[in-house]
């Protein structure tokens, strides 16, 4: 929709093809339905936050950074509001409404909509000359911009029509892979916790050669098959590799103290306790549903006296509280990611304009290109800036652009 509203807007005669019933249905299910479009950072700031080929990025972050993207919506009678981490939301919540900017935006540009599904791309001598719909019909056109997605929530469209019809151009796809995914646990500990949402933590992930590859405090969730929450879906655009690495995350239950803190605020509590069993003892340390594993883990009789504890003992639970480590089998299916990693190699792609090094004519915008950004809206920057970018040039001395 992007690239279509900067096409039009650049004079060509713009064709949107749509092949769900209604557009951006993959908007809807951001920010949990309420569509965090942007994050209100510099241009800089957002390559920060792409741990992969940020520098591709470069010259169309510089073009339409996050402030060009807040200054379209507003113009177009969106109001808008920046929450914590700078994420930025419609004031109404709704996602739709943001769906519904840039549908009128596209209506009175007088953009052609046209409901199908591009089955291949007509080519001719190194170049696109149009495409073709799966019901027959061919559309020509001087130039095509391919923004179909990866291939995560596949109903929402991005099923991966985009990497089969960048290859039929001479392009190379790389392997697409879930990243921002909840992680699957290597054994049963979280299921016992499941339900259990915890804030103001800080997680590390190490590889097999207990490296630390990725740190960040904030808030995860236990389910029935692992971690999910904020700093998990962060934490899984990090490991990439499970074919060949071993990947444990370690989480810091109490980040805010140190051990010497953390020893204090124990024996206080066992003061408090100290005719209590030790299971019993722990509740306010403790959310209730982790007591039973925390105990099982620091190998504590769990109806021992509290004061009948030794120093060793109490050494050992401030430790597993410290480092409470879940060993991680994999991610979950790419079809429930957030977003892909992978996708056409950027190499085959010119950062300045979002053509094809390989097929005159044809561009490409967003989830489908091989990058990918932590959560906080900076994906979404990524398909405004690159769609921009690829409608721009797309239309720039063309006539007809799809």
């Amino acid at each position: 929709m992007m690239a279509a509203h900067s096409a039009v807007c650049t004079g060509a005669a713009v064709t949107l093809i749509e092949r769900n019933e209604k557009m951006g249905r993959k908007l809807y299910i951001t920010g949990k339905g309420r569509c965090n479009l942007t994050n209100n950072c510099t241009a800089e700031s957002v390559l920060q936050n792409v741990p992969r080929n940020a520098k591709f990025l470069y010259s169309a972050m510089e073009q339409f950074p996050p402030e060009k993207t807040m200054e379209f919506f507003t113009s177009q009678g969106l109001k808008l509001k920046t929450e914590r981490g700078n994420r930025v939301f419609p004031c109404s919540d709704k996602a739709a409404d943001v769906i519904d900017t840039l549908f009128f935006a596209l209506k009175r540009e007088r953009v052609h909509f046209v409901h199908g599904r591009v089955c291949n791309l007509m080519l001719s001598d190194g170049a696109v000359k149009g495409i073709v719909l799966e019901n027959g019909t061919q559309l020509e056109a001087d130039s095509v911009v391919l923004a179909t997605g990866g291939c995560s929530y596949p109903l929402t469209g991005s099923s991966g029509d985009g990497y089969r019809l960048a290859e039929s151009a001479g392009h190379t796809v790389i392997e697409p892979k879930a990243s921002l995914i909840p992680l699957v646990e290597d054994g049963s500990e979280c299921a016992h916790m499941q339900g259990l949402a915890l804030k103001n933590i800080e997680i590390k992930v190490r590889n097999q050669k207990k490296k630390v590859i990725f740190q960040e405090f904030g808030e995860l969730l236990f389910t029935h098959f692992g971690l999910s929450g904020p700093v998990i879906l962060s934490a899984s655009a990090h490991m990439r590799n499970f074919e060949k690495e071993h990947y444990t995350v370690s989480i810091d239950l109490k980040p805010a103290l140190d051990e010497k803190k953390l020893d204090e605020r124990i024996l206080r509590d066992f003061a408090e306790n100290q005719n209590r069993e030790f299971a019993n003892s722990l509740g306010a340390l403790l959310p209730r549903l982790m007591i039973p594993v925390i105990v099982e883990r620091t190998g504590i009789a769990p109806g021992k006296r509290v004061h009948d504890l030794t120093k060793g003992e109490r050494r050992t639970l401030l430790e597993t509280i410290k480092r409470f480590d879940i060993p991680i089998a994999g991610t979950r299916p790419v079809s429930e990611a957030i977003v892909t990693s992978g996708g056409i190699k950027v190499s085959e792609i010119n950062p300045s304009t979002m053509e094809s090094k390989k097929c005159s004519g044809l561009y490409f915008a967003g989830e489908l290109i091989d990058v990918d950004a932590y959560t906080g809206g900076f994906n979404l920057q990524v398909a405004w800036a690159t769609g921009h970018m690829a409608g721009a040039h797309a239309a720039h001395s063309k006539e007809e652009t799809i």
